[in-house]
């Protein structure tokens, strides 16, 4: 905490301990001076404070008056001090808040940005931070910058489609973005940007119209999904094979079980060896589902054993968290790096 809000509590404390010595006085004085009993001096002594401005308690008498007058004066001056340093406190404090935020995004890299923060966004947002993946938010909607804040995200105030807010978003150290805005002109104006930007980025795009696919892709999208067209594939599948969509839905919901994506890198243990060769298995008691080529992302569904695994390939495994863990710091993790 800086001196000046050190000495900005300071003062509010005090202000705050003097409003109560006023009502304590206040009180006091009519009672003395009036004769009232201690409620009716209290209650009057706090609307001559606040200048709430009701009727008085009593016929006020001279003295009275004088006395009503001096305690106004005292209270408005008090009050609107504490109002003021109240209101600097505030300020200060969102101000020393986003300047935190900006430090820790300046600090981070090989991140997400997500643009928009609505029903798809903010899903996207709680997968991302439940497997404590970096990402930073780019939104400008009040209302959902509050959820942003109390979801405590790194986030960016601002206009996703102007460049010094990529750039604050920090584009050019990002792994990947993805687009959640809900006009999906807005998602292909975001992409050539960002595409300018950092020419290696990885772009998600979400369409809600299948025929904007192709401007997106044209703009330089990697990927571009539609949640329509998802939710429609995904009512088939219930209608078409019930069972099987009830066993992809409990691998997808259980946390004993879930399908995860590893990949190799160069001078792993698994870099240049089969998957008989590595006795997967034993070693890992993960289950390899496929293995998508480095460098043909040509997909292997369930492989055989004298397939050999290379740096880049990605193994997608059914397994727990534990055997995930496992796998990536013992088996598919750099020598080097771990040394």
């Amino acid at each position: 905490m800086s001196a000046g809000g050190s000495n900005v509590r300071r003062e509010l404390i005090g202000a705050n301990v003097a409003l109560f010595a006023l009502m304590l006085l206040g009180s006091v004085g009519y009672v003395v001076i009036e004769g009232w009993s201690w409620l009716d001096s209290l209650y009057m002594t706090f609307i001559t404070l606040t200048t709430i401005g009701f009727s008085e308690v009593g016929k006020l008498s001279d003295l009275g008056r004088i006395f009503t007058i001096f305690l106004g004066l005292g209270g408005i001056g008090t009050v609107a001090f504490i109002a003021t340093r109240s209101a600097q406190i505030l300020i200060n404090s969102n101000s020393l808040r986003r300047r935190q935020q900006a430090k820790m995004i300046e600090r981070t890299k090989d991140h997400y940005i997500l643009c928009g923060y609505g029903r798809i966004g903010s899903r996207i947002a709680a997968d991302l931070a439940k497997r404590n993946v970096p990402f930073v938010i780019i939104e400008k909607a009040p209302n959902k910058l509050e959820q942003i804040v109390a979801d405590e995200h790194l986030y960016i105030d601002g206009d996703a489609e102007l460049e010094e807010t990529l750039e604050l978003a920090g584009i050019q150290r990002a792994k990947g973005l993805i687009l959640t805005l809900p006009q999906d002109q807005a998602n292909v104006f975001v992409t050539l940007v960002a595409r300018e930007l950092n020419e290696n980025i990885f772009i998600l795009a979400r369409t809600d119209k299948i025929q904007n696919k192709r401007k997106l892709l044209r703009a330089g999208a990697n990927t571009v999904v539609s949640p329509y067209e998802i939710g429609a594939d995904r009512m088939a599948q219930v209608i078409l094979q019930p069972t099987m969509d009830k066993f992809m839905d409990g691998v997808r919901q259980t946390e004993a079980m879930n399908l995860e994506e590893v990949k190799i890198e160069a001078g792993s243990p698994l870099d240049g060896v089969t998957l008989a060769g590595s006795q997967f298995r034993k070693h890992f008691d993960a289950i390899v589902v496929a293995i998508i080529d480095a460098d043909t992302d040509a997909i292997a569904f369930n492989p055989k054993g004298d397939v050999a695994l290379t740096p880049g390939d990605s193994l997608v495994v059914l397994g727990s968290a534990e055997m995930v863990q496992k796998l990536r710091e013992e088996g598919c993790t750099s020598l080097e790096t771990t040394r």
